[in-house]
């Protein structure tokens, strides 16, 4: 069996999430235990995005492009989508 581990919040995340457990009716255990989960899913997709993403670079099969040419193309697709009809 794990042992218990000891969390330390700040008095405004504690109260957030005793009022959610309130609320929801679920002990504060199951919900700090269910966020976490949620968190190192995401944080464990993201990692393997990046380092996907990083292959693609790394191979060529994908071409790094300069930041202001990504700005510059981001601010067009922008004001095309800004100036499509409704």
């Amino acid at each position: 069996m794990l042992e218990p581990m000891e969390v330390h919040l700040t008095a405004e995340t504690e109260k957030k999430l005793k009022d959610l457990a309130a609320k929801s009716g679920r002990g504060t255990d199951d919900l700090v235990e269910d966020a976490m989960a949620g968190y190192f899913d995401e944080v464990l997709q993201i990692r393997e995005t990046l380092s996907s993403r990083y292959d693609d670079l790394k191979s060529g099969r994908v071409k790094p492009i300069d930041g202001e040419e990504a700005f510059t193309r981001l601010k067009a697709k922008t004001e095309a989508e800004r100036n499509r009809p409704a």
